[in-house]
């Protein structure tokens, strides 16, 4: 029986034909790559798909709904769309906190605005004020703040002092933010982990315009350090149970510190990431496909767990 691998997309224009390409390329019997193609989507029905690789359901509600029925019946959705539902990144933190990756120090606060439908009295439980001295004492200035959940860089602010936070706060409105200790770094990387296993270590620098982030031909980097962020790396994926994602370091001191590492679909555009960037991605992410399609199991469940379900679901 001949199995699907789909991916599903939206905005981008080079990595899904380019990873659709690589899988046929490779000619595997009875695996062939598509783009997903739905004209409906019908309760506990579908399993045409063995494999989707999923890029773009973050931001359509419609395709997540969609993808977690595709789960349930049989489908390995990569990633997990039940876990990208539950998961954001103040989480992310306290997990790797467990899981021994060292942090910047970082808290979350309530939304400027109340949420709608939500009054005063809905926030009874909620000390007036907070301990907003503890918190500035334990962040210090200059911070960043951003949405506890998200990504793209949208809405990231950096902060000098507690009036300029007390000011830019109230622009964002109903968003839950995270105010996160500034780490000065030396070095700053962006990593990708594919499978949970395949590691690309990429020099990068934030501050520069995006299409000029990833580092060319850098300055040759410590081995050990470049182990230590590979370590720090397979031990967030495995926890988080993330088989497409990216991680990014700040290194302080010597030390890596994880600054963002929920991004369960990270850019993976040529003009972005690069040639030689691009191409270990298509080819790591067909491997991966591939490997996942002749695994999985019609009419059953899966998709992969990270170590913090599965170790929860074990405990009796």
């Amino acid at each position: 029986m001949s199995k699907k691998i789909g991916i599903l997309f939206g905005m981008e224009d080079t990595f899904p034909q380019a990873f659709i390409d690589r899988v046929n390329s490779k000619n595997e019997k009875g695996i062939i790559a598509e783009a997903v193609s739905i004209d409906k989507v019908v309760q506990n029905k579908d399993g045409e798909y063995a494999v989707i690789i999923d890029r773009i359901s973050q931001d359509v509600p419609f395709y997540r709904a969609y993808l977690k029925n595709a789960a349930l019946t049989g489908t390995n959705v990569i990633n997990n769309p039940f876990w990208w539902s539950a998961d954001d990144k103040f989480f992310n933190n306290a997990l790797a906190d467990t899981l021994g990756v060292p942090l910047p120090n970082t808290v979350i606060i309530p939304s400027a605005e109340h949420p709608t439908d939500t009054t005063e009295k809905s926030f009874r439980n909620l000390k007036y004020p907070m301990d907003w001295e503890g918190i500035f004492d334990y962040i210090g200035f200059p911070a960043y703040m951003k949405p506890y959940a998200g990504g793209g860089w949208k809405n990231v602010y950096r902060l000098e002092n507690k009036e300029e936070f007390w000011e830019k706060h109230q622009e964002t409105g109903q968003l839950v933010m995270m105010l996160q200790e500034e780490i000065v770094f030396t070095e700053y990387f962006r990593v990708y982990c594919l499978g949970c296993k395949d590691v690309r270590i990429m020099q990068y620098e934030p501050r520069n315009p995006h299409h000029l982030r990833y580092v060319i031909d850098g300055q040759p980097v410590d081995k050990k350090l470049l182990a230590t962020v590979k370590d720090y790396t397979l031990r967030l994926c495995k926890g988080l149970g993330y088989d497409f994602n990216t991680v990014e370091f700040a290194v302080r001191d010597g030390i890596p510190y994880a600054i963002d590492f929920g991004n369960p679909a990270p850019d993976a555009e040529l003009t972005s990431v690069g040639v030689e960037n691009f191409e270990w991605v298509v080819e790591h992410a067909a491997k991966m496909a591939i490997s996942a399609a002749k695994k999985q199991k019609p009419g059953k469940m899966n998709l992969t767990w990270g170590t913090f379900i599965k170790d929860a679901v074990s405990v009796k």
